[in-house]
């Protein structure tokens, strides 16, 4: 992951982009790559809270294998529980952080650090994004201030998407989703899903 500075007019056109679309889907897709490819991460995910379970069930993800993915369930209660209750937590060694419920998984991903994020709306934790880096990571504020415009936007979409569809929380729109699709690099080109204006802008970032 390198240092790069935002194009903060890039975050606006993605905002509007995820604020327009009334596909749960596409709101969490575009979302987690968007965030992927803005901050150079290795992956990104969005996962939606569960409260008869207390646990994070994965919406959509870029970047993760599947074997990652499949380690386990998730819990609120074990994996970076503070990020949920208190705001944003950046895990730097995920090694060496008691509060990552599956280190060793992490490790043979590839991860190094973790950036967790909630999605908050209302006043009501409804889920939360996950940032992943290759190498460990100290996030600046930029950069946390950047996932959490993108969690509140798509916390709105997918709320909105909730009322639409008259469903009574975030777990029934994800229920809703034809399949819970896993998006990595390695069969999806990095702009694939992202508005071509946006994409070019993101592009154009990194050159």
């Amino acid at each position: 992951m390198e240092k790069r500075i935002i194009n903060y007019e890039t975050m606006l056109r993605v905002a509007r982009a995820i604020s327009h679309s009334r596909d749960p889907e596409e709101v969490a897709l575009m979302t987690v790559e968007s965030i992927k490819t803005a901050l150079g991460a290795k992956a990104c995910a969005l996962f939606l809270f569960n409260r008869k379970t207390n646990e994070l069930k994965l919406a959509t993800s870029f970047g993760l294998s599947e074997t990652y993915i499949n380690k386990g369930p998730v819990s609120a209660l074990r994996s970076i529980a503070q990020s949920l209750e208190d705001g944003p937590v950046a895990i730097y060694d995920v090694m060496d952080d008691p509060r990552i419920q599956y280190p060793n998984e992490a490790a043979q991903e590839g991860i190094a650090s973790i950036l967790s994020v909630p999605i908050v709306v209302g006043g009501r934790l409804i889920g939360a994004i996950r940032v992943y880096t290759a190498e460990p990571w100290e996030f600046a504020l930029d950069d946390v201030n950047f996932v959490q415009a993108l969690a509140q936007i798509a916390g709105g979409a997918i709320n909105m998407a909730r009322y639409v569809k008259g469903l009574k929380s975030s777990i029934e729109v994800l229920k809703t989703m034809q399949e819970v699709q896993t998006h990595r690099a390695t069969r999806r080109t990095p702009y694939e899903g992202v508005p071509v204006s946006v994409a070019s802008e993101l592009r154009d970032e990194k050159l």
